[in-house]
């Protein structure tokens, strides 16, 4: 087990298979020594979370909604690694949407939650640069969808 995969086990995460795509698009790609990974919305074990912040969802349910989709990035990350999150040199950069009501304004709040798990999971490495934007309607309907860019070994 290598120490990634001990710490999600600490923090009691669970990493689902990785979320096919809903369109004409591939979940990753791999340039070089950086992978793309395709904007993951939030959903969890209990299905899609959905709504907008600031009409239909608070900061706290949005900022579990960004650790949802910090979470479906991992896994995705841990499929093009070919299951070795130990491959992982640097989270590079996160891009993340909150579907918000127009005087919504927390929005790199909403994302910290996405930003946090980073962290949390891979310390250092996963200290990354950000946007952080607002938008009236996600895919599916859901809450926050957040892409990425990380350089592996």
């Amino acid at each position: 087990m290598s120490d990634i995969d001990a710490r999600l086990s600490a923090l009691g995460i669970t990493l689902p298979e990785p979320v096919a795509p809903v369109a004409n698009y591939v979940p990753f790609v791999k340039s070089g020594n950086q992978v793309f990974i395709s904007g993951q919305i939030s959903i969890g074990p209990d299905g899609l979370v959905a709504g907008r912040l600031g009409e239909t969802m608070n900061l706290e349910e949005g900022q579990a909604a960004a650790r949802l989709c910090a979470i479906n990035l991992v896994a995705q990350l841990k499929a093009a690694c070919g299951g070795d999150l130990s491959a992982l040199r640097r989270v590079v950069k996160l891009g993340g949407f909150v579907c918000a009501a127009p005087d919504f304004t927390d929005i790199p709040k909403v994302i910290n939650g996405g930003s946090d798990l980073m962290v949390e999971v891979f310390g250092d490495k996963g200290r990354h640069a950000r946007s952080a934007v607002a938008c009236p309607v996600l895919p599916l309907g859901a809450a926050v969808e957040i892409d990425g860019v990380f350089e592996v070994a």
